[in-house]
């Protein structure tokens, strides 16, 4: 049977999943961390503004609902830190990173190490999922109907593989080669699914930077100079999609599955990598076997729309032309004209009309708005201002359309 396209999800307006935090969550965050405050204290809150954050995202209609993504610090979140394993480490070498790695780099290029450090020290295994009491308790929040709708984030396989040197990812006593080190992160996010599928969950978001930094010249210049590395960037970036469709290898035809693809998102709206898709477009979407890519695509650094020749008919794109770094307002009718443009290079690559390939299309803020829980340059008048923006964008190229 031939490949299907998926819909609802994804739906026409979308957003990235993490929203900014209230400073009564940030503060009971802190003064947990501190002992000021119980675990109690901290749920009592997170339940309260996830509750509120639901009802807003309903408002503004979006029914790919998020918990914003409060329970995490960083957009990554638990996933690795609770496998068998992985350790998670305070005070690291700084020499183990690849200096070259666009978020290393901007961490040591600011005088600082690079943020949250998980390193594998054992045998990977999955010994129970992190996320399945939060979505089970966002689900809680809507009706039966709505659940399939909801989306959850996850971090992307290969996070912890390319931020380390050649070497330095896995004790060689432990794992003889990535192969086999893939191996087993493949078999703990297959575990991981299956546990939030039996749980209602059909909307997944993988959330991958790495991706495009394989669209940066100065990070590929850099891996070219290290002489560390046994592998080109292209045969490690063949390697991850080998990842992807390897734990995805057993998901059920009604699992919808996105990745997210951006070039950095960090407190202060700063971004680590520039460069477009084109070298990445034909494996990145012919090859790795995922429904929908949420592209970054609000400025000049993530290149024009011309890769989308490549996407085939069966995925779809939403398209993240609004930005969700600062708080100015996007000309709507100059979006509009953008996403008709997207659209044109969809259908020239397929031989189809630009009205068919629209339906391959929906639009989006360009990223979260506090992939670290501190948040991006703009306040929640500013997040809900952009948000409605594209639902707006939205409504006027697919009325009638969710």
């Amino acid at each position: 049977m031939a490949p299907q396209l998926h819909h609802n999800p994804p739906f026409r307006a979308e957003h990235l999943g993490s929203l900014l935090r209230t400073d009564a969550l940030l503060d009971v965050k802190t003064a947990f961390e501190k002992g000021q405050a119980s675990q109690a204290d901290l749920d009592t809150v997170e339940k309260k503004d996830i509750k509120d954050v639901v009802q807003l995202q309903k408002e503004l209609g979006y029914p790919a609902l998020s918990d914003g993504e409060y329970c995490r610090h960083m957009f990554w979140g638990s996933f690795f830190p609770g496998l068998d394993g992985f350790e998670e480490v305070n005070d690291i070498d700084a020499d183990v990173f690849r200096p070259y790695a666009p978020d290393v780099a901007a961490f040591l290029e600011a005088g600082h190490k690079p943020g949250e450090s998980v390193i594998c020290t054992g045998k990977i295994k999955h010994v129970g999922s992190t996320y399945v009491d939060q979505f089970k308790y966002l689900a809680s929040l809507v009706a039966p109907e709505e659940v399939k709708n909801l989306k959850l984030t996850l971090a992307a396989p290969n996070w912890y593989h390319l931020r380390y040197k050649e070497g330095k990812a896995y004790p060689k006593d432990v794992y003889a080669s990535d192969d086999e080190y893939f191996g087993d992160i493949a078999k703990a996010y297959q575990d991981e699914l299956q546990i939030l599928y039996d749980a209602g969950c059909r909307n997944i978001q993988f959330d991958d930077p790495n991706l495009a930094y394989f669209c940066s010249d100065k990070m590929l210049d850099g891996w070219k100079a290290d002489s560390l590395n046994v592998n080109t960037a292209d045969e490690v970036f063949q390697k991850y999609i080998k990842l992807y469709n390897d734990l995805l290898s057993k998901r059920p035809a009604d699992f919808h599955i996105g990745v997210h693809i951006c070039r950095g998102n960090f407190v202060g709206s700063r971004h680590f990598s520039e460069g477009g898709y084109d070298r990445i477009a034909t494996q990145l979407f012919k090859e790795l076997n995922v429904d929908t890519y949420y592209l970054e695509y609000d400025t000049p650094r993530a290149g024009g729309f011309e890769p989308l020749k490549e996407l085939p008919t069966h995925k779809n794109v939403i398209l993240g032309v609004v930005t969700s770094k600062f708080p100015e307002l996007e000309d709507k009718e100059e979006m509009k004209k953008r996403v008709q443009d997207a659209a044109k290079f969809i259908a020239e690559g397929n031989n189809i009309s630009v009205e068919a390939a629209l339906n391959q299309v929906g639009v989006s803020p360009q990223c979260g708005f506090a992939s670290h829980r501190e948040g991006n340059a703009i306040d929640r008048n500013g997040m809900i201002n952009k948000l409605k923006l594209v639902r707006d964008i939205a409504n006027d190229i697919w009325p009638g359309q969710l």
